[in-house]
């Protein structure tokens, strides 16, 4: 290395990022997490012309409440881009953001962005380009499974087996690990927006009351549940929405038993994906799984017994992450800056 592609390197703060549906993770080299905020952007509309007026946490908090001038975007859906101006206008601000508003061509950072293990290949250009697009000197891709073990701390450099499910905002991750590669993975696009979405239909099914999506979100986040509480109900919850019948602002109040309910279907699904990734495991490889058990990451994994759900459907030990909201980010970082690792990051 030359003194001054050191030099270089020295200057530039390379950066992992947890590009996810609901968050965007930013680890830098050497100084771990220093940003976490909801993947929103807010675009205003002047005489036809489009600017970004607000990022991340401003912008969630527009969610739902704009003026027709603005427009509250989340320009990721099911993991992956779907509106790549927007992405691009956002890992922008993201990177000055770290950079302390600082952006010079002599600090073009290394980036390495984690991508579904489902994605296809356009999709993968797509966040490429993006994050090229946003002053990156190079782009690095890694599996979101394999970022997720690395952050818990999995054995996934060892010849051993071993099994995470990563459960984001649009997808969840199931994969069986072994000597920095993925034996066998599969990507179910149901995660935390099904949730919600979920939640959403149900109370407008049942009581004829529409809510949004941040209201949604707040009753899991609360009061979500995966099995249905001992006595059926468990706690009484209050939300406010607008009554379809009469066209009002109305206040009702459902039970844990209801969000039960509703959650069943997503969760079926999810449940659906582990068992699959199961039956299509090497006999070898199942047989380390029995001992390891499975690993749950991602925000999903904090929704209440969710861990007893895996556990009563496949007999498997379940355990959930340390940190799973940023255990993503953390192996990203890690994949990084240890030269372990170096080999499950992607360059195509």
């Amino acid at each position: 290395m030359s003194i001054f592609s050191r030099l270089f390197k020295f200057s530039s703060q390379d950066m992992a990022i947890d590009l996810g549906t609901a968050n965007t993770v930013v680890y830098v080299r050497g100084r771990g997490i220093v940003l976490n905020e909801p993947s929103v952007v807010a675009v205003e509309t002047l005489n036809g012309v489009k600017r970004v007026k607000a990022v991340g946490d401003d912008a969630k908090l527009m969610m739902g409440k704009t003026p027709d001038s603005i427009e509250a975007i989340r320009p990721l859906r099911d993991g992956v881009i779907a509106d790549i101006d927007v992405a691009e206008q956002m890992i922008k601000h993201f990177i000055n953001k770290v950079h302390g508003g600082k952006h010079s061509p002599w600090r073009a950072p290394e980036i390495v962005i984690c991508v579904p293990s489902g994605s296809t290949s356009v999709e993968r250009r797509a966040i490429r380009d993006a994050a090229s697009n946003a002053g990156a000197s190079q782009v690095f891709l890694i599996e979101e499974p394999m970022a997720a073990a690395i952050g818990a701390d999995m054995p996934v450099t060892e010849p051993i087996g071993s099994m995470v499910v990563d459960i984001g905002g649009g997808t969840t991750e199931v994969a069986v690990l072994s000597l920095r590669g993925l034996a066998y993975t599969t990507s179910v696009r149901v995660g935390g927006d099904k949730m919600d979405e979920a939640i959403v239909s149900f109370v407008r099914r049942h009581h004829n009351l529409l809510i949004g999506e941040a209201t949604a979100e707040r009753i899991k986040k609360q009061f979500g549940v995966a099995q249905p509480p001992e006595d059926g109900v468990g706690e009484t919850i209050h939300i406010k929405g607008r009554d379809l019948v009469n066209g009002v602002p109305k206040e009702i109040s459902i039970n844990q038993g209801q969000i039960a309910d509703a959650l069943a279907e997503p969760i079926s699904t999810i449940v659906e994906g582990v068992r699959i990734a199961l039956e299509n495991t090497a006999p070898e490889l199942a047989a380390d799984i029995v001992d390891q058990g499975i690993v749950l990451t991602g925000g999903g994994a904090l929704l209440k017994g969710l861990d007893d759900e895996l556990r009563d459907e496949t007999g498997l030990p379940v355990t959930i992450a340390e940190d799973p909201l940023t255990c993503v980010a953390i192996g990203t970082g890690r994949a990084m800056e240890d030269p372990i690792f170096r080999g499950v990051l992607q360059t195509a």
